[in-house]
């Protein structure tokens, strides 16, 4: 009230942080004066779980949309979510998937369980994060899931959520190698492979890119097939030392390789 008898300006801000911080006579006072506010004055409510000032706004006409329930969903406030919901704010298949991509089962059953749709995305975002218990419970209620809820896991290296995936028939193919590979995922790499998942010259080459010998030396230990040529050469001469190096050995390996296997057609 000081600030504004001082003929302080405000906007849709004010109204924003006062719902954010639960401020509810705030919020009546500013509303009251003409301060204007928009859909992130309930978003921010619902996201902090502050029932009274987003009941507050949406009864005196603060406009909402499918953000409102996507905050609170995301950040586990099944309060405001199930407040909002009854009172007709939209929702979408973002609602699941922000749930599960934090790994709030809570607000992820109340959801589905209200007729929410969902997606692949919901799948995806939990094994992505590593939420296991979410992937599950999605699955279990027949939430689809497609080749990239393992490319995802695999390039995020979360292990748990992959294995979970294959062993519940969730599909892979090269990808989740090739995933794995370029972000550096020894451990997801080596659990797709050891589990039969295709890889291709394309998973050393992201290897390579990564910057992971670590990564590299195991597709190449492995059988992963390499197409290395000189000017991937000059690259990680430029770039990784300790990759070059090895990248040399394995290089003239492949010469001698090569250069045996003439000699012996020739005989």
């Amino acid at each position: 009230m000081y600030a504004r008898n001082l003929g302080l300006e405000w906007g849709d801000h004010t109204c924003i942080l006062a719902a954010q911080n639960g401020h509810l006579n705030t919020l009546k006072y500013a509303h009251e004066q003409g301060c204007p506010w928009n859909e992130n004055t309930c978003k921010v409510a619902a996201a902090a779980g502050h029932v009274n000032t987003l009941k507050f706004a949406h009864e005196h006409g603060c406009p909402w949309d499918e953000g409102t329930c996507e905050n609170a969903s995301g950040f586990g406030q099944v309060d405001t979510l199930k407040y909002a919901h009854e009172q007709g704010c939209p929702w979408d298949e973002n609602t699941c998937k922000f749930a599960a991509a934090h790994g709030h089962i809570n607000t992820l059953k109340f959801a589905h369980e209200h007729g929410c749709p969902w997606n692949e995305g919901t799948c995806e975002m939990a094994a992505g994060m590593g939420h296991t218990n979410c992937l599950k419970y999605a699955h279990e209620q027949g939430c689809p899931w497609g080749l990239d809820t393992c490319k995802i896991a695999a390039a995020n290296g979360q292990l748990n959520t992959l294995k979970y995936a294959h062993e519940n028939g969730c599909p892979w193919d090269r990808g989740t190698c090739d995933m794995a590979a370029m972000s550096g995922q020894i451990n997801t790499l080596r659990y797709a492979h050891e589990n039969g998942c295709e890889w291709t010259a394309n998973t050393t080459e992201l290897a390579t890119l990564s910057g992971n010998l670590g990564v590299l030396q195991y597709a190449c230990q492995n059988g992963c097939p390499w197409n290395l040529d000189m000017s991937t050469l000059k690259f990680l001469n430029a770039t990784h030392t300790g990759m070059y190096r090895y990248a040399m050995v394995y290089y003239n390996r492949l010469m001698k390789k090569r250069m045996d296997e003439r000699k012996s057609t020739r005989k």
